[in-house]
């Protein structure tokens, strides 16, 4: 079982300037502020600790957004469309599970895939070309050298309750995918963020996506991009803890969650460095790691 903790590296840094300037520049084009907020962050960097993960670091930086912007949600826009183009291509998801030859696998690989709509990662994210790459892969193709779907196929099949983590709005369609995939025996929670932060999924776009169909939508209440559960709500701690299976979606929740001492199951796929040395897989490869 896999238990390293995944801390901030020097590496790391140059990330966390060029998401506040992103951020700033989506909502005004006063370089002012922009320089202020740049400063605030570059202040506030030699005080942070290496030993924390990248996701605490993150919801300070949009703590310093809102004191200089307002509380508002950044990539509202963003998100919208991500949603929208999502939701065009479900047909075509649940058609490629309806022809595979294990419904499960394919699932799986489909929420992994959906992975890709990380505006965190790459900041400049082309929606059209990120999602419409997904149907040009063949998974088969792609490195797997985490992958451990016999272990999640068993916990799978004897779990009574699952506990799904959110990352990104878009991304969530492709987790519909998977979640549909539960026996209607099966009581499935899924979480998304408590606040808005980057381009994670809210309530809102867990709902426009239609999860809520299967699954009953809840909030961890954490206001970083990551499951950072010193800022979750104590009901969905509980519910953390007790759960018979926990799905852990993305990188940012990969980064806050990889020491945590009970059995989770990581999905990502690697798109950074960092977290591809850290979880020893090479860059690019699709993850089903057993936490």
């Amino acid at each position: 079982m896999f238990k390293k903790t995944m801390r901030t590296y020097l590496e790391c840094i140059p990330c966390f300037m060029k998401q506040a300037i992103e951020m700033a520049r989506l909502v005004t084009g006063n370089e002012i502020v922009h320089k202020k907020i740049v400063d605030e962050v570059a202040k506030m960097i030699p005080e942070f600790s290496l030993g924390a993960s990248p996701p605490a670091m993150a919801r300070r930086i949009h703590q310093v957004m809102e004191k200089h912007i307002g509380r508002i949600d950044f990539y509202k826009d963003i998100k919208r469309k991500s949603n929208e183009r999502a939701l065009e291509l479900y047909p075509r998801l649940k058609d490629k599970v309806d022809r595979s030859v294990n419904r499960l696998l394919t699932a799986v690989e489909i929420a992994i895939a959906g992975n890709v709509i990380d505006y965190a990662v790459k900041n400049t994210l082309n929606i059209e070309h990120e999602i419409d790459k997904i149907f040009r892969e063949d998974f088969s193709e792609i490195g797997k050298t985490a992958f451990a779907f016999e272990a999640f196929q068993e916990d799978w099949g004897r779990a009574e309750t699952v506990l799904y983590l959110a990352d990104n709005a878009g991304e969530v369609v492709f987790d519909r995918v998977l979640i549909e995939e539960c026996p209607p025996d099966k009581k499935v929670f899924y979480a998304v963020r408590g606040k808005a932060v980057i381009n994670d999924a809210l309530v809102e776009d867990a709902e426009f996506c239609g999860i809520g169909d299967r699954a009953q939508i809840i909030t961890s209440g954490v206001d970083a991009p990551g499951t950072i559960l010193k800022y979750c709500a104590r009901e969905f701690v509980d519910l953390f803890n007790r759960a018979d299976l926990v799905i852990s979606k993305g990188q940012g929740n990969y980064e806050a969650l990889s020491d945590i001492t009970r059995k989770v199951y990581f999905l990502f796929r690697a798109k950074c460095p960092v977290i591809a040395a850290h979880a020893n897989v090479p860059l690019g490869d699709v993850v089903l790691l057993k936490g």
